[in-house]
């Protein structure tokens, strides 16, 4: 009788044993997808933020474009500053 007892209780050992294992791998599964799953939504925030960022880009380099225009440059020169463009008595020639 004593065989019997050690036989079934190695027997629901093992079951117990498997039963964990497999208990484990469940949730080792389960915490990568759920890992998988943030990283992807991480990947597409950056993706969103990129494309704002070059849109912000495209957007200060057209604005730059217009403040190094010469007109504008000409037009704050004469206005807030007094300068002139130079006539023919106002320039030397050098030799």
């Amino acid at each position: 009788m004593t065989s019997k007892k050690k036989e079934g209780g190695s027997v629901a050992a093992i079951w117990i044993l498997l039963l964990l294992i497999l208990i484990t791998e469940l949730f080792c599964y389960t915490w990568c997808r759920v890992q998988c799953i943030e990283t992807g939504y991480k990947i597409e925030k950056e993706k969103k933020h990129y494309e704002e960022l070059k849109r912000l880009q495209k957007s200060l380099r057209i604005e730059l474009v217009g403040l190094k225009a010469p007109e504008r440059i000409a037009g704050i020169a004469s206005r807030e500053i007094g300068l002139i463009m130079p006539d023919y008595r106002h320039t030397v020639m050098i030799p």
